[in-house]
């Protein structure tokens, strides 16, 4: 079956199609500018070169469109016809508490997903976008939702309550729900197998280093804890979010800045973290090539980062009673050498040794610590597409 993965923006769309009979990918792309000037499909048939093709498009509808334009094109193509495309995958942030796994796209759950628009409104209503665009056009295709959210509903309550008056929980559902988890069960299933340990019988600590970031603690295959929480601000310190801090801070800025609420959230959402402390970027590139010059805010910022997310791995060895394995993915995880350094420095106490000549390595799998290691460290690129076309394949096939 070839499966069309899709991922939606509030402006852009990336899209994959693969072949599930071997895993195989086949064609990728990126809309961008939906309803905007200039806006543009930028298409990958493997073994081609890119093709790009600016053309107007006013909503997600014609972006969905263009896609499979492409797909179907003699020269860049993919499939013959639409009926060899099997099912659609969805990405979609936020399902809340409805779903712990992935579920067939019904009437039902686009009204559960509408319900939790108010969690995610900057990523649910583009997703919902999405899915109304490929049923208007794919009439006859199953689609399928994959969450971001829904591996993490494994959490047990004590890791998922928050400690504020129970009755915000009952009435408005604030509580931890973590992100990423379409990454953190792709690379936790890839490590466990590359180690040759059963997946529900081993304990992991997942790292997905970004200009969004979070760790999640997975025991016997399921996440008892994650960083990130009612929204992605929780947790690691990020590009442009703070992280965790002190919530009276909130009330202070706005009083001392004269400022709103909502102008507050923006700082901490867009204006913090490692820009706000470097003063320089969220690019960690930039803020390294800095630190190289002696800037030392931007050291500053790279010791932070390090020291947030070290703090986290040994909380969830704790949590857990050890692990036997931390993976890193994603672009900071999988490419930034230095920075896995300077995180499993100085963690022998836990069972941690990186082997340097085997860190040094970008964005390929590779097992990084030594062989005296107690815990096995990990490079997984991450696979969120592959990860949603399986899940994909699996709910369709139980049709």
């Amino acid at each position: 079956m070839k499966v069309l993965v899709i991922n939606c923006g509030s402006s852009s769309l990336k899209y994959q199609v693969l072949d599930m009979t071997n895993e195989t990918l086949l064609a990728k792309g990126l809309v961008e500018r939906i309803g905007l000037a200039g806006s543009m499909i930028a298409h990958e048939k493997v073994g081609q070169d890119k093709f790009k093709l600016e053309v107007p498009m006013k909503d997600h509808k014609d972006a969905i469109g263009h896609v499979l334009e492409a797909l179907l094109d003699k020269d860049h193509g993919v499939v013959a016809n639409m009926d060899e495309i099997g099912a659609v995958g969805h990405r979609v942030v936020h399902a809340g508490e409805k779903y712990a796994s992935s579920v067939m796209i019904t009437e039902d759950v686009i009204k559960a997903l509408e319900e939790c628009t108010e969690l995610a409104p900057l990523h649910n209503p583009p997703n919902l976008l999405g899915i109304s665009a490929c049923k208007e056009l794919m009439p006859n295709t199953p689609m399928v939702g994959v969450f971001d959210t829904a591996f993490h509903q494994t959490m047990p309550p004590e890791s998922y309550i928050y400690a504020i008056p129970y009755e915000y929980y009952e009435k408005y559902r604030i509580r931890r729900y973590g992100f990423h988890g379409t990454s953190h069960k792709y690379v936790a299933e890839r490590a466990a197998e590359i180690i040759g340990k059963p997946f529900d019988k081993i304990k992991i600590i997942t790292c997905h280093l970004g200009n969004g970031a979070s760790v999640a603690a997975i025991e016997n295959g399921k996440c008892i804890d994650t960083s990130m929480g009612f929204t992605p601000l929780e947790g690691l310190v990020m590009g442009t979010r703070s992280g965790d801090i002190d919530p009276a801070i909130v009330s202070f800025i706005a009083q001392k800045e004269g400022v709103a609420l909502d102008d507050v959230n923006n700082v901490l959402n867009k204006k913090s973290g490692m820009m706000g402390i470097s003063g320089i970027s969220s690019d960690f590139r930039d803020i390294e090539k800095a630190a190289e010059e002696g800037n030392e805010r931007a050291k500053l910022a790279l010791k932070v980062f390090a020291h947030s997310v070290k703090f986290y791995i040994g909380g969830y060895m704790a949590e857990m009673n050890g692990a036997d394995a931390i993976v890193f993915t994603a672009g900071v995880g999988e490419n930034d050498i230095g920075m896995r350094d300077m995180i499993c420095a100085e963690m022998e106490c836990l069972g941690i040794e990186l082997c340097a000549n085997c860190n040094d390595i970008r964005g390929k799998e590779a097992i990084i610590s030594t062989d005296t290691s107690k815990v096995k460290v990990l490079l997984v690129p991450t696979n969120e597409e592959l990860m949603i076309a399986r899940d994909t394949l699996e709910i369709v096939s139980k049709k």
